[in-house]
């Protein structure tokens, strides 16, 4: 399958490195290509794969067909709920997400963003916001990935018009520069109690007194194939889907440099990654796993 993202315009690495994030609202993927990808994450969420022997690292239980009238189509995500849905690594069992996955042309301008000689694909992980669906909390994705050097960049690319209603990704500018005081654990993505908890205790330890007034955030309110490309140390989250009947989806693809490989566990820790590690011990990260996309 051919690279399905179209030529970017020129993307300001000055810009990048001051504000942590540059925004791309016109459609690097067509609308046609959106649907597409809507259509097999559906298929994705009912254990239906086109890739050989290939499956997602992870899949929600989804069972919208027994909440379905008989004679009747499932609406995407299964309709209105509360639960937002998660697939980790569709390109795995799809071959129009792993088309946009592998694109050269995301790789290499990841790299370029961040300085890097070349990209590797640590993960895809596709959002489904059902009506409904509740917030994600603001965090920053590095913590989350046991890899040397530890940068970490991410492309989203939203798969439906973003609009407030929907609950788009949010992004916190200039908080990559901040220190590491405050992470949180993945258990806290959903977590809506207090979506902005840890962003505001982040933002007092850089001794930024009053984070509800003084924090410059930015929406992404782009059209379907719209996209941002976002340093792995920014804070971001989104707030709930409060529509009644549309869907939020939208996918993150997670970068590191190609020459990273695994971090010696630590304290018997490991994350999902290390599933793929040599079980003789090497720290290469496997290319069957974490492809390169693009290199100098």
């Amino acid at each position: 399958m051919e690279d399905p993202v179209r030529a970017l315009p020129p993307l300001s690495r000055d810009e990048f490195a001051r504000r942590g994030f540059v925004v791309l609202r016109a459609p690097i993927i067509s609308r046609d290509y959106c649907d597409l990808l809507n259509a097999r994450l559906e298929k994705l969420l009912r254990g239906e794969y086109d890739v050989p022997g290939g499956a997602p690292d992870k899949v929600p239980a989804f069972r919208t067909e027994t909440r379905t009238k008989p004679g009747k189509k499932p609406p995407p995500l299964g309709g209105p709920s509360s639960r937002t849905l998660q697939v980790i690594n569709c390109w795995k069992a799809d071959a129009a997400f792993a088309a946009l996955v592998r694109s050269p042309t995301l790789g290499r301008a990841v790299a370029e963003v961040m300085g890097w000689r070349g990209a590797r694909v640590a993960n895809d992980q596709a959002w489904g916001k059902p009506p409904g669906a509740a917030a994600l909390t603001f965090h920053r994705d590095s913590p989350y990935f046991d890899f040397v050097p530890a940068a970490v960049a991410t492309v989203w690319i939203a798969l439906d018009a973003m609009t407030e209603e929907l609950g788009p990704l949010e992004y916190v500018e200039g908080s990559h520069a901040w220190g590491d005081g405050r992470v949180g654990s993945a258990e806290q993505f959903f977590d809506s109690r207090d979506p902005t908890a840890l962003l505001y205790d982040a933002a007092r330890r850089e001794g930024i007194a009053e984070p509800e007034a003084s924090l410059v955030v930015e929406r992404l309110d782009v059209p379907a194939g719209g996209a941002g490309i976002h340093n792995g140390r920014l804070w971001h989250g989104s707030g709930r889907n409060r529509s009644r009947t549309q869907p939020r989806r939208g996918l993150g693809i997670h970068f590191v440099p190609a020459d990273a490989r695994f971090r010696d566990a630590e304290n018997g820790y490991e994350t999902l990654a290390h599933r793929f590690r040599d079980p003789s011990g090497g720290n290469a990260l496997p290319d069957h796993a974490f492809p390169v996309t693009w290199t100098m």
